[in-house]
């Protein structure tokens, strides 16, 4: 095996690391999204419910009413304590910082390796590698289920390219 084949090699690696990590984070993003909206959604519909509860006539609304208001102050100190929003962020920064990654690499021993010499490879190569474990070391953890969807999904093909599959 000769040193470009190494290095397309371990730059293959860094692709499919990419890949796994994107697609997890994207899948961990997409829940926290979900469950701010079935958090943020349950609250509102039970607030307003108190608020209606709240305006009737009859003594047993004004049960239901605070009831339900304290239902609502406990889903929205879940809410803010949990920052769905920003879990949902943070795992979007990260799948798509995982994509950028794996582009670079894609095109590097696609496109530029054949451009260089073996010296300046290894040293985009060692760029490549860096920018994967500074990304491993800033990211979020994948959850377990996230990472087993995202193997499902490119295993049945979600993240391959039309033009790779006519090669």
């Amino acid at each position: 095996m000769d040193n470009k084949e190494k290095i397309i090699n371990e730059a293959k690696r860094i692709e499919e690391d990419s890949l796994y990590s994107a697609k997890g984070h994207f899948y961990a993003g997409q829940c926290w999204v979900n469950t701010n909206l079935w958090l943020g959604g349950i609250a509102a519909i039970l607030s307003a419910i108190a608020g209606a509860s709240a305006l009737s006539q009859f003594d047993y609304h004004n049960i239901v009413a605070g009831s339900l208001s304290i239902i609502v102050a406990g889903l929205t100190a879940i809410i803010a304590f949990i920052n769905p929003n920003e879990r949902a962020s943070v795992h979007q920064n990260a799948g798509n910082r995982y994509n950028a990654l794996r582009n670079d690499t894609r095109i590097f021993y696609d496109i530029e390796l054949n451009e260089i010499d073996d010296k300046k490879a290894v040293e985009d190569l060692k760029k490549l590698s860096e920018r994967r474990n500074k990304l491993n070391l800033e990211s979020h953890q994948i959850p377990k289920w996230a990472f087993e969807k995202a193997r499902k999904g490119i295993e049945e093909g979600e993240a391959d390219y039309k033009i790779d599959k006519n090669k």
